[in-house]
């Protein structure tokens, strides 16, 4: 009888042994394809400026990510299943016709469905093509094809592969789902048409309104360094200044690299600093008006410092996205080649 005790309980051992073994290779399986968000959380993700545009307005753009909100389309929200990672959602000028669109975040940032698809070099005619090609497959209703088959003027793009052309910072805090159920139907429920003013309803605007629904007076437009316009740098700027008051809301910073390949975006700036840091903006100021340049360079000393780039943050890999996102409370990066920081899967894991 003892014998057959001591049989049983070896059994007994063995199983437990082996279910916790099977709980960790799950587990170790959920944190290495980085779906299925652990908790609700919203993040603003302040995109570097780049191209053209970038010469004269430096302020870069801003979005939100939802992780608990995917897209039933690109105009209407529905919540996420298990295995699905959330969605980036943003305000856009002149996208047929709407105001904001939303995205898949692989989709958004890759302009692909998988993380194994996504370019590890992005030069000019790849990115066109991968981009064009996803076109294609998901977003004919915004961007059809032209008369002749050919491909549709540029701004659909700003839409997927956001990683190629610039890096990003993301600033995350804790919600509800209950706070993401009212979200959706609010958004759903309103008339989705265009409303975009650079000066009082950009991108940066739609964030502060995406993050005052979850928590009422969070952000406010800076009146003295951006004189009263919204800019991603303050809207990120007033977002820690607001959890480091409530630290309840578990603020977390993560960066993603910009692909390499093509000319690197620029530091992301607010309006009064763009103003004395531009040659091209203040040289002109210091001639003809001195005052209004000692007049910004005031306004950017006293309320317009921050730099994202010296924040502690995770910097999350394509194969892990939503999971870095979740985990990524304090993360080693030290602002070098972006290479570097491009997380490995297994060290996500052992986190």
């Amino acid at each position: 009888m003892a014998t057959q005790a001591i049989v049983k309980l070896r059994d007994i051992f063995a199983f437990v042994h082996e279910c916790m073994r099977t709980k960790t290779w799950i587990l170790s399986l959920f944190l290495l394809t980085g779906v299925a968000p652990l908790s609700a959380r919203v993040a603003l993700l302040v995109g570097e400026p780049f191209g053209r545009f970038a010469f004269f307005s430096p302020t870069g753009h801003a979005a939100i990510y939802l992780s608990r909100v995917c897209a039933e389309s690109p105009t209407r929200l529905r919540l996420c299943k298990p295995d699905e990672a959330g969605v980036v959602i943003s305000r856009y000028n002149r996208v047929a016709g709407y105001d904001w669109i939303a995205m898949p975040l692989l989709s958004y940032l890759y302009a692909v469905d998988r993380p194994e698809d996504v370019l590890t070099f992005a030069d000019t005619a790849s990115v066109a093509q991968i981009r064009n090609a996803y076109r294609r497959a998901h977003l004919q209703e915004l961007a059809p094809d032209g008369p002749e088959g050919e491909t549709p003027k540029e701004g659909w793009t700003q839409l997927v592969g956001a990683a190629y052309d610039r890096r990003i910072y993301g600033f995350a805090f804790e919600t509800t789902p209950e706070d993401d159920e009212r979200l959706i139907l609010f958004l759903n429920s309103q008339r989705n048409q265009r409303r975009f003013h650079l000066l009082y309803r950009n991108c940066a605007d739609f964030a502060r309104s995406i993050i005052n629904f979850y928590y009422p007076t969070a952000l406010r437009r800076n009146l003295i360094a951006d004189v009263g316009i919204s800019t991603p740098k303050h809207s990120a700027k007033a977002l820690v200044g607001y959890c480091r008051r409530r630290p309840d809301l578990c603020l977390s910073r993560f960066m993603i690299p910009q692909v390499p390949g093509r000319r690197r975006s620029t530091k992301v700036r607010g309006v009064s600093e763009f103003l004395i840091w531009s040659k091209k903006y203040v040289a002109p100021l210091l001639l003809v008006e001195p005052w209004a340049a000692a007049v910004a360079a005031g306004a950017y000393l006293t309320s317009g410092r921050f730099n994202p780039t010296q924040q502690n943050q995770a910097v999350c890999a394509p194969s892990a996205l939503a999971a870095c996102m979740e985990t990524a409370e304090v993360g080693a990066h030290s602002g070098g080649e972006d290479t570097a920081g491009l997380i490995g899967i297994a060290a996500l894991a052992e986190r």
